[in-house]
């Protein structure tokens, strides 16, 4: 994994983003469908001759693309998306041949050649399908090829799905180190409201604070979609925390948002590079039980470099298997870091509060390790301000 905090993005306003040698673009289902919910084609020339002046002025790029499952619908006769999961897997599979072929013939306009990756959450969660994914994408780059990255919808399944493809964004933009991501949909900017209510564009968003009281949308009318403002904003702020700047604008804006010109909404780079593991355990994971810790494990934990040990866990709760993530939380239930456990959920209650000399003693040597091991932790550093104050200042 990516060590934590290097240093920031050359990208610190969006009149940088020329000068980014990596850029990750995402474009969402709603800007790439007709009004029937089938392929539009001419939105697909108007995305890539927007890429192809980006390419040709030298920069890398990654698309990420959604659209697999709206390409499926007219192919199969349907004029909705589907409900069920086996359809939606169906149409995806139709449909990533369609999508794909269009973006190799309009690539190929510009002497390119594009490249299809599939990725399921696994792929950027386990430590060997990362090193994978990573060394695929990096070789396609160093070769002068497009990645074009989707979703392996044709064979999630809900528990292991990143639920939309601006999350996905996101999380392949801290893969391939990229110095800038670009998310692009069918609104324009970020807005404090709905524009018929009144809600004016937002310019920068340099932390979240700063969205505190938006009003934020969610997928669009067209139904082909399954993102919306929220998941552009929560993806804009994964990375940007991750160091990655990102700008939140339309399709139509592309050109202009690729060329560093004043439009859409620019999320700052708050720090530097963190693992794309502790990504997800922050933002997307969902704990499958809960360890609850005594004061002094919290304090423990606070900088996110000690690992959990027994000693400190004064309570267990649900059911889930070793290697599963799990929620952290204080005594009084504030979830303060998620992690990765060493054991299942029915070893640890008698490991409850022993110290390793005494769990190797009673248990034997396979239990002295920690319950969850530092570099599988995520500890959530609002929450846990908010929760405990005295241990962070302490």
């Amino acid at each position: 994994m990516a060590s934590e905090h290097t240093e920031l993005s050359k990208v610190q306003q969006r009149a940088d983003i020329p000068h980014a040698n990596r850029i990750v673009v995402k474009i969402g289902s709603s800007s790439l469908s007709d009004i029937k919910g089938g392929l539009n084609t001419q939105a697909v020339v108007d995305l890539v001759d927007a890429l192809g002046e980006v390419i040709r002025r030298g920069n890398q790029v990654v698309l990420v693309s959604s659209g697999a499952i709206a390409a499926g619908l007219a192919p199969m006769g349907l004029t909705a998306r589907p409900k069920d999961l086996a359809t939606q897997q169906a149409a995806a599979a139709v449909g990533q041949v369609v999508l794909a072929a269009q973006y190799s013939k309009e690539f190929g306009r510009y002497g390119e050649t594009a490249a299809q990756v599939l990725l399921t959450a696994d792929d950027l969660i386990r430590r060997g399908h990362y090193a994978n994914a990573f060394r695929s994408l990096s070789r396609l780059l160093s070769l002068g090829i497009v990645p074009i990255v989707n979703e392996n919808d044709a064979v999630a399944t809900s528990e292991i799905r990143f639920g939309d493809n601006d999350r996905l964004a996101a999380l392949v933009a801290n893969l391939v180190k990229a110095d800038a991501l670009v998310l692009l949909s069918d609104v324009d900017a970020v807005y404090t409201a709905h524009p018929e209510r009144g809600g004016e564009p937002i310019d920068t968003v340099t932390h979240p604070s700063d969205l505190a009281d938006v009003e934020l949308g969610s997928a669009g009318s067209a139904g082909v979609g399954t993102g919306g403002m929220q998941t552009k904003v929560a993806a804009a702020t994964i990375a940007a925390q991750s160091g990655i700047p990102t700008l939140v604008t339309s399709a139509a804006n592309a050109s202009k948002a690729l060329a560093g010109e004043d439009v859409g909404t620019f999320f700052a780079a708050q720090r530097g590079r963190r693992s794309l593991k502790r990504l997800w355990l922050e933002h997307l994971a969902e704990g499958r039980g809960r360890l609850v810790l005594d004061d002094g494990a919290v304090k423990a934990i606070a900088s996110g470099t000690n690992s959990l040990l027994a000693a400190g866990i004064i309570d267990v709760r649900g059911e889930f298997i070793e290697g599963e993530p799990v929620d952290i939380t204080n005594s009084n239930g504030v979830v303060i870091a998620r992690g990765f456990s060493s054991f299942a959920s029915d070893e640890i209650p008698d490991m409850l509060g022993l110290t390793s000399d005494q769990l190797r003693e009673d248990l034997g040597e396979r239990f002295e390790r920690p319950v969850v091991h530092a570099d599988e932790l995520a500890v959530f550093g609002s929450a846990f301000a908010k929760a405990n104050p005295d241990a962070i200042n302490s």
